[in-house]
């Protein structure tokens, strides 16, 4: 990427705000920056003006004008911080409030307008693009915010296209780290498509990790196995990204609870020995080795082992 390719596109974007600013008077007969206060003092819970100017990077003198116009309009009130008398909190009235809510009201249409131009299979990786570049970029354009943390990852039922996700992930992440080969991607899309076709939504889930920027980075399934009243865990998996937060302990989590819950006796899994990081999480969990054996598969020579968690002997 270079520096023309970034101006380029701020070209575009600008161009694209404009018309949907201008084509359909989007902020009249506010300025741009004078509706963006609007928005801040609308649907932010930090409204001193000392705030206000940090979170827009605005002039504290083109600040204090806005607001004495506002004021002037009679659009907000200005009163002496709660927490800090030194500090000014700036609050809507209600003629303020109603002025927010035709700005916003304007806006949705205007978005909503330029949505439904884009082909409804282009919507996903539209908003996959943006949000790779807030993520990139860091929420306010200053670059990356802060590093993921354990709070930011939470646990969510799977939404259309989540399962063709976990096929190609497991099998993008299996060839690039073990260099297993498009067996492996066989087999878990069969296991997929069987969950998919014909699944007891009361005895067997999906759970999906998401990150803050609504991105999956992890899954795993609970489904019956064979052997009655047992459950078996498939497909555990964790982004590089997301590895270190304790993911891989939430899912498994997930998934005995979920079993001891619905009345499951054990929950068994298959592994391979080379998945060092996996075997950690299932031992903490109580997991016990019951079984190994050499076997070639997915173009690579392994040893599978079968793990199996009684939950008749474990608390809650």
């Amino acid at each position: 990427m270079t520096v023309q390719d970034i101006r380029a596109f701020n070209r575009f974007y600008t161009n694209l705000i404009g018309a949907l600013d201008y084509g359909r008077h989007l902020y009249a007969p506010y300025t741009l920056t004078e509706s963006r206060v609007l928005y801040e003092l609308a649907h932010s819970s930090r409204t001193d003006a000392a705030d206000l100017r940090g979170e827009l990077s605005l002039d504290a003198g083109y600040l204090s004008r806005i607001l004495n116009k506002f004021e002037q309009d009679g659009l907000i009130e200005r009163a002496p911080s709660e927490k800090d008398p030194r500090r000014r909190r700036v609050s809507l009235t209600a003629r303020g409030r109603e002025a927010a809510d035709l700005l916003d009201e304007r806006a949705r249409e205007s978005v909503g307008s330029l949505l439904g131009s884009v082909d409804p299979g282009d919507r996903p990786r539209l908003a996959e693009a943006m949000r790779t570049i807030q993520g990139v970029l860091g929420p306010d354009g200053r670059g990356p915010a802060r590093p993921a943390g354990r709070e930011d990852i939470t646990l969510r039922e799977p939404r259309p296209g989540d399962l063709g996700w976990i096929v190609q992930r497991n099998a993008a992440l299996y060839a690039a780290e073990y260099g297993w080969n498009s067996d492996y991607e066989g087999l878990v899309a069969r296991i997929v498509a069987d969950f998919a076709e014909d699944h007891d939504p009361h005895l067997e889930r999906v759970w999906i990790a998401e990150n803050r920027d609504g991105r999956p980075v992890g899954c795993v399934m609970c489904v019956r196995d064979e052997a009655p009243a047992t459950a078996r865990l498939r497909l555990l998996l964790v982004e590089p990204e997301a590895r270190g937060l304790g993911v891989g302990d939430r899912l498994v989590g997930a998934v005995v609870d979920f079993a001891r819950e619905v009345g499951y006796r054990d929950v068994v899994l298959w592994t391979n020995d080379v998945l060092t990081a996996a075997r950690r999480i299932y031992q903490r969990h109580g997991f016990a080795l019951v079984a190994e054996k050499p076997h070639r598969s997915f173009g690579r020579d392994l040893n599978g082992q079968d793990w199996r968690l009684d939950l008749r002997g474990t608390g809650s």
